[in-house]
């Protein structure tokens, strides 16, 4: 058990020393970018007193090692600042009767929204991700092991959004069965807002679930020819008895890392999914954010995605740790 715990323990500070690298690089990345935030803000018929001030006002003018030591600290802390896009601009320049939308108020409603979509598509994809890989192991080297075959893998090699316009066309379109887009707002009622959500839960079903599938086949078929899935089968116990008692349990740990790690893809990668849709999600905001060069929000978006990604990659490590007897009862 100790041994157990001290694992965990180093893939939480490994994960802490990622996060801390990837703030680095995201801080350098934002403020690389050409031209000068205070100008895009105020627009080309700016004064150059009003750029100084708003610099001044947003500590653009201080050296960059101090601003990502502040920008660090807050986010330790939980604040991640101000949004230059959100803010009224008169509190930039001296009015203090303006006032300013804090970037986690902004990012609060779109993460909700984003953890929506992500949470329905996994209701819907793992199980019928695992089901499907269970069912191809089980009749593998058959037609409809071929075919599940070749309709994952076309998922997957097929963009996002070109999935997502060949389902508008077929359920939104030719077949108006769902709304080819999702106008979520607050105060939705859950079934409104599930069938809003469907189509683009539905696109990112079919991008993830050839992943978790093929996983799940791979892992079952390497077990079958383990002795004691011989002595069940001798015993008279049925093929999918077999699978389900025997080798589902003991293929736990690659099923489990190849869904936390798609389940990470559905917070981080549903950028494009959520601009084809006008989802109003942290993807769409990070993409908004982007044209409008509101670098506070860039920068949290980032830093929530990484977040995120390392999360439920140290989850999957964890629970990996815990389903292996290899690792729970060390020689």
């Amino acid at each position: 058990m100790n041994s157990v715990l001290k694992i965990i323990a180093q893939r939480l500070a490994l994960g802490l020393l990622t996060l801390f690298i990837v703030s680095i690089v995201i801080f350098t990345a934002v403020n690389l970018l050409p031209g000068d935030f205070a100008e895009a803000i105020l627009g080309q018929g700016a004064t150059p007193e009003a750029v100084e001030s708003i610099r001044r006002d947003l500590r653009l003018d201080q050296p960059p090692i101090t601003r990502y030591l502040e920008w660090l600290g807050g986010a330790v802390r939980g604040d991640l600042g101000n949004s230059f896009a959100q803010a009224n601009f008169a509190s930039f320049v001296g009015d203090d009767s303006g006032t300013r939308t804090t970037v986690a108020q902004q990012i609060a409603p779109r993460f909700a929204n984003t953890m929506f979509l992500a949470g329905v598509t996994a209701a819907i994809a793992v199980p019928l991700s695992v089901g499907l890989g269970v069912l191809a192991a089980l009749y593998r080297e058959t037609v409809f092991d071929r075919f599940t075959n070749i309709f994952t893998l076309s998922s997957i090699s097929s963009p996002e959004f070109f999935l997502a316009y060949v389902l508008i066309l077929f359920l939104a379109v030719l077949n108006p069965l769902l709304p080819s887009l999702s106008n979520i707002y607050e105060g939705m009622g859950f079934g409104e807002r599930l069938q809003k959500t469907l189509l683009p839960a539905l696109t990112l079903t079919l991008v993830v679930m050839a992943h978790m599938m093929r996983m799940t086949r791979a892992a079952i078929i390497n077990l079958l020819a383990s002795p004691y899935i011989e002595m069940a089968r001798l015993k008279g116990m049925s093929p999918m008895r077999v699978i389900v008692r025997h080798a589902l349990p003991n293929a736990l740990a690659p099923i489990i890392n190849v869904i936390a790690l798609n389940l990470a893809y559905l917070i981080t990668g549903v950028v494009v999914v959520e601009v084809v849709f006008v989802y109003p999600g942290i993807g769409q905001l990070f993409v908004d954010s982007v044209k409008i060069r509101d670098i506070p929000v860039v920068q949290a978006c980032c830093l929530i995605f990484a977040s995120a990604y390392i999360l439920l990659n140290l989850t999957a490590d964890i629970l990996s740790i815990v389903s292996n007897p290899r690792l729970r009862h060390p020689k």
